[in-house]
């Protein structure tokens, strides 16, 4: 195996943000699924939006926006981005499943993986939160990323369904 220096530590072992002041604004995308599953007739109740917390997709849409534009204030390496987009899918998937989707863009020095990741993270919890009244059975599962372009490691895709 190579000895490859770690780009998160410093000489003296210390946790360290990359400098990426030097790296060119490229156009980036990241796109990355979860789901959460659901018990028997919950997933319909969901869509329906006939819950007692209210409106279960748009109040996880807006929760995965909100933290795909925070996620360097959660996760230490990450570096403070300008989205320039960011959405939220929901959808039916098989065996009482509801799928989300989070897709980001921005023009920026480093990718929007995390983003993509955080995004679909949260918007995952929020609908665990709204639905865990009537539902204690929900899980979160499942959680990856898609596929990314843009930067120098350049384009990755999941494969087949991504």
């Amino acid at each position: 195996m190579q000895n490859v220096p770690f780009t998160h530590v410093g000489e003296g072992g210390e946790a360290r943000m990359v400098d990426v002041a030097a790296k060119a604004e490229t156009l980036r995308t990241a796109v990355a699924e979860g789901f959460v599953r659901l018990s028997e007739g919950v997933l319909a109740r969901v869509l329906a939006g006939d819950l007692p917390k209210g409106a279960v997709i748009e109040t996880a849409r807006l929760a995965g926006i909100m933290a795909a534009k925070r996620t360097s204030d959660l996760i230490p390496m990450c570096h403070p981005l300008r989205l320039t987009e960011v959405d939220i899918l929901a959808e039916a998937a098989s065996g009482g499943a509801l799928r989300l989707e989070a897709k980001v863009v921005a023009v920026d020095r480093t990718g929007v993986e995390m983003e993509a990741m955080t995004a679909v993270s949260v918007a995952a919890l929020t609908v665990y939160d709204m639905v865990k009244a009537v539902d204690r059975s929900a899980a979160i599962d499942g959680i990856r990323l898609l596929r990314k372009t843009g930067g120098k490691s350049g384009d990755f895709s999941a494969g087949a369904g991504a």
